[in-house]
């Protein structure tokens, strides 16, 4: 029967026929995602704050600037470690890839959040915290591609969709998280304990995950050792062309999903400087999309299960680009909090649903011996080239056009892109889930 195999003992865990991918699991494999997510939010909030501790200068834009930088140093090292814990988990194992990447990813934290100020140690508080940045980087870079192989490798087929779609909605949890703690620690301490100490506090609570986050991880079963069914019977040639074209699309969309995701979070900050719309309703912005786009990931995950990957891939897609255009037209002309709340969160959740689809129909198409690496290579490649310059790139286009709908013609650029590719994936779900779309 799919998605069950026989009772074998893989190292020091026993593997049930009947095992179901637990809350645990699903727990296990994507705190490291939460955790990544957290961070971000966090240093986003206290950019300032943190850029004065460990980057003091004469002028305050410099030392945002410095404390900007520092934060995007992380993007550097993310392909390195794609390649090194992404290939270890491919040689070794999906569990000690996952552990090895969450120590190091907490430990980066934790250093981030005791370093003193530069006015205590001087220049070496600058120099811990770009180090601190460039290992955090390097752990990111390992963290999705073994956790995605490992939920899609450890749930029953019937299942891979909503187990693998808990992926990219950790990562909306915790940028909800994120925001909702830098919001109390905001509203419940004054200015000068914010800024002495009020950041520490919240980036500790994410490292307190630490003990936690190890135990888990360690626990789990491994699954890159698992029996499988036999396969057809393909030609190495082949296997490898079809590979190579799968990874070429896998990046397009995952470069259009890094654009989409990081301009949606910019728009905070449009709200407020380009909409010229009040404080309250601008951060209400970002909480209604984190959360709409969490909803809409599992929604993702659990219809891919049902209708097939690429029907759940294509028809949302087009979908959201059709929507793109008119909802930011609205929001422009309206400037109206039912625009900014209704329209986004409406858009958000059409244009989540088809990413899921795709995480799971990408790990499903990559072989199992190059599956955590080459997920983790292309992710951390789109995320560094496109994650990175997707903010500033927005920012420059309103400043140079003096549109307002520069955000919109962006986006449709790139969901345009990533709908050309997911028409070219072949679909991969199992054969009773691919009849239900037929």
């Amino acid at each position: 029967m799919a998605g069950q195999f026989t009772r074998k003992k893989l190292g020091p865990v026993l593997i049930a026929a009947d095992q179901r991918l637990t809350g645990r699991a699903v727990l296990g494999a994507t705190i490291g995602n939460i955790l990544e997510f957290y961070d971000f939010g966090t240093y986003s909030f206290f950019a300032i704050q943190i850029g004065q501790a460990f980057f003091p200068a004469s002028d305050p834009f410099a030392s945002l600037m410095m404390s900007l930088a520092t934060f995007g140093a992380g993007f550097v090292t993310r392909p390195i470690g794609a390649i090194v814990l992404g290939s270890y988990s491919d040689r070794v194992g999906r569990q000690p890839a996952m552990t090895t990447s969450f120590a190091m990813m907490s430990t980066a934290i934790l250093v981030l959040a005791v370093t003193p100020s530069y006015e205590t140690i001087g220049i070496a508080a600058p120099l811990l915290v770009i180090f601190a940045r460039l290992v955090q980087g390097f752990a990111l870079g390992g963290e999705v591609g073994p956790t995605t192989a490992y939920l899609m490798e450890a749930a029953p087929a019937e299942a891979r969709g909503l187990a693998v779609s808990f992926q990219p909605a950790s990562q909306q949890i915790a940028a909800t998280a994120g925001a909702l703690i830098g919001e109390i620690l905001a509203l419940t301490m004054t200015s000068e304990a914010l800024h002495a100490y009020g950041w520490r506090i919240a980036l500790l609570l994410g490292a307190a995950t630490l003990p936690f986050g190890l135990w888990l991880r360690t626990t789990l079963p491994e699954t890159l050792h698992r029996p499988k069914a036999p396969a057809p019977v393909v030609r190495p040639v082949r296997r490898s062309l079809a590979a190579r074209r799968l990874i070429s699309l896998g990046f397009v969309v995952l470069a259009s999903c890094t654009i989409i995701t990081y301009v949606t979070g910019y728009m905070t900050t449009y709200a407020l400087n380009t909409l010229q719309v009040s404080a309250p309703l601008a951060f209400a912005t970002t909480l209604v999309t984190n959360t709409v786009g969490i909803a809409a990931a599992l929604l993702g995950g659990w219809l891919a299960d049902r209708a097939g990957r690429r029907y759940i891939m294509i028809w949302p897609q087009i979908t959201a680009l059709l929507m793109t255009y008119p909802v930011f037209l609205w929001i422009v002309e309206s400037r109206s909090a039912i625009a900014l709340l209704g329209g986004l969160g409406a858009l958000t959740l059409i244009g989540t649903i088809p990413y899921s689809a795709f995480y799971v129909s990408m790990a499903e198409g990559l072989p199992k011996s190059i599956r955590g690496g080459a997920f983790a290579t292309i992710y951390a490649f789109a995320i560094a080239i496109f994650g990175g310059t997707a903010q500033p790139v927005v920012a420059w286009l309103i400043h140079v056009t003096g549109n307002t709908l520069a955000p919109a013609w962006y986006m449709l650029v790139a969901s345009a892109a990533g709908l050309c590719a997911m028409l070219m994936m072949p679909e991969t779900a199992p054969p009773k889930t691919s009849k239900r779309c037929e």
